[in-house]
C-alpha cells in the first residue's frame, strides 16, 4: 500500500491510498540525483560570501573556518546518527526531510548577525546534507542494480557537482541586491521547487521496515561495522576521500582569498569560478571510462603533485599554474575517488549499503573539518600564503604516500 511521507516517518503504512506520481527509473534516477546536488549547492554558496560576511558581522579568518566547520561537523554527526535510517523510513522520506531541514538552515544563514546564528544556519545545512547523503546514494544504486559502477559515477557526479557548482553560483547571485542573502532566497525557491515532486512521489518500499510497538528503535545510533571481506576496500576509501575534502575544504574557505592574490583581483564570480574548479574537474572525471590495474595509484601522485603547485602558484606568481594545477587535481582526486568509492560499494550487501556509505563519508567529511580549522590557525600565526604553502606541501605528500600504498596493493594484486 502507498505511503505518505508522514506515515514513511513514522514507519506506518497509510490507512487509505492516495494519488501519487508513479515515476519512471529515469526520473528517479534524476530527482535523487537533483536533490543532492541542490542541497550542496546550497551549502557552498558562501564560498565568495565569506569577505562580504567577514566584513559585516566582522570575521576574523579563523571564525569563518569555524563557520566552515560547524557544518562539517553536523553533518558527520548526522552521518554517524542517523546514516541508516533510510533503509528503514524509505529513502524518499529521508530525502524530503533533508530538503526541509535544508530550507530552514539557508534561511537563518541568510539572516545571520553574529557567528553563532552564521554557524547554526550552516549547521543545518550539514544536517540536511547529511540525511541525504546516504539516502541519494543507496537510491541511485538500487535504481541501477545492474550498473553498480553507473550508479557510483552518479553519486559523485551529484555531489562533486553541487560542492563545485555552489561558489560559481553563489558569486554570479551575489551580484544582486542584498549580496550575502539574495542567494539564499534564489536557493530557497528551489528547493521548494525539487520538494514538489519529491512530496508527490509514490515511495517504493523501505528495504528494512520496522515492525511492531517499538519500531522506533532501529532508529537507534549504530556502532558502525565493516564486513572482513569489504575492510581493505573501507579504509582505502576512507582514506582517499578524507585527504581529498582536506583539499575541497581548503578550496571552498580559505582558498577564495589566496585565489584573489594570485590572480590579483576581487571579482566575486570569478573567484567563485576559481574556488570550484577543482571540484568541477572532479564532477566531469565521473564521466570519463578510465580502468586498469594502476588507476588508483597514478590518480593519487597526480592529486599530490597537483596540490603542491597549487601552494606554489602565488609565489610564481602564475595564476595559469593555478588553474592549471587546481584542475588536474580535480581529475586526479575524482578518478581515484570513484574507484575506491565504488570498490567498497559493490562489497557492501544492500541492507547496509547506506550505513557503510555514510560511514565511509563520516571519515571523508571529517577531512573538512580538522585539517581546515589547523589551517585557520596557521593563517593566523603565520600568514595566509605561508600557512597555504605548508598546508598543500603535507596534502601532497599525504596522496603520495597513498600513492604508494595503492601501487603496492595493486603489484601484489
Amino acid at each position: 500500500m502507498e505511503m505518505t511521507v508522514l506515515s514513511e516517518l513514522r514507519m506506518r503504512p497509510a490507512t487509505a491510498e492516495r494519488w501519487g506520481w508513479d515515476a519512471s527509473t529515469t526520473a528517479r534516477l534524476v530527482l535523487a540525483g537533483v536533490v543532492i546536488f541542490t542541497l550542496l549547492v546550497g551549502a557552498n554558496l558562501a564560498t565568495p560570501l565569506y569577505p562580504l560576511l567577514q566584513a559585516r558581522i566582522g570575521l576574523s579568518s579563523l571564525d569563518v573556518t569555524v563557520a566552515f566547520s560547524s557544518y562539517v561537523l553536523a553533518l558527520v554527526a548526522v552521518l554517524m546518527v542517523a546514516g541508516h535510517w533510510s533503509d528503514h523510513i524509505g529513502r524518499r522520506a529521508a530525502l524530503v526531510l533533508a530538503v526541509l531541514v535544508g530550507l530552514m538552515g539557508g534561511v537563518i544563514f541568510a539572516n545571520a548577525d553574529s557567528l553563532l546564528s552564521l554557524s547554526a544556519g550552516r549547521a543545518l545545512q550539514g544536517v540536511a546534507v547529511g540525511l541525504a547523503t546516504g539516502a541519494s546514494s543507496a537510491a541511485l544504486r538500487e535504481l541501477l542494480p545492474q550498473r553498480p559502477d553507473w550508479a557510483s559515477r552518479f553519486t559523485l557526479l551529484s555531489s562533486a557537482g553541487g560542492v563545485a557548482a555552489g561558489p560559481a553560483i553563489g558569486g554570479l547571485l551575489s551580484l544582486l541586491p542584498d549580496p550575502t542573502r539574495t542567494p539564499y532566497y534564489v536557493h530557497s525557491a528551489v528547493l521548494l521547487a525539487a520538494l514538489i515532486p519529491l512530496w508527490l512521489l509514490k515511495a517504493r518500499p523501505a528495504i528494512a521496515p520496522a515492525a511492531g510497538p517499538k519500531a522506533h528503535r532501529v532508529l537507534a545510533p549504530r556502532k558502525p561495522s565493516i564486513s572482513q571481506d569489504a575492510r581493505g576496500a573501507f579504509w582505502m576509501a576512507a582514506a582517499t576521500g578524507f585527504l581529498s575534502f582536506a583539499v575541497f575544504g581548503f578550496c571552498l574557505s580559505l582558498a577564495p582569498g589566496y585565489f584573489a592574490t594570485v590572480v590579483h583581483a576581487d571579482s566575486r564570480p570569478l573567484i567563485g569560478v576559481l574556488a570550484g574548479i577543482t571540484l568541477g574537474a572532479s564532477a566531469l572525471s565521473q564521466l570519463l571510462g578510465v580502468r586498469g590495474r594502476f588507476v588508483v595509484p597514478v590518480a593519487l601522485a597526480v592529486l599530490g603533485v597537483s596540490v603542491v603547485l597549487v601552494g606554489a602558484a602565488a609565489a610564481w606568481s602564475s595564476p595559469w599554474l593555478l588553474v592549471a594545477a587546481s584542475i588536474t587535481a580535480g581529475f586526479g582526486q575524482g578518478v581515484a575517488f570513484r574507484q575506491v568509492f565504488n570498490e567498497v560499494a559493490g562489497k557492501v550487501e544492500a541492507a547496509r549499503h547506506a550505513q557503510v556509505i555514510s560511514t565511509v563519508y563520516v571519515i571523508t567529511y571529517l577531512g573538512s573539518a580538522v585539517p581546515v580549522i589547523g589551517l585557520g590557525i596557521a593563517v593566523t600565526a603565520l600568514g595566509l600564503q605561508t600557512a597555504v604553502v605548508g598546508f598543500t606541501a603535507l596534502c601532497g605528500v599525504a596522496a603520495l604516500t597513498l600513492a604508494a600504498v595503492s601501487m603496492r596493493s595493486a603489484l601484489r594484486g
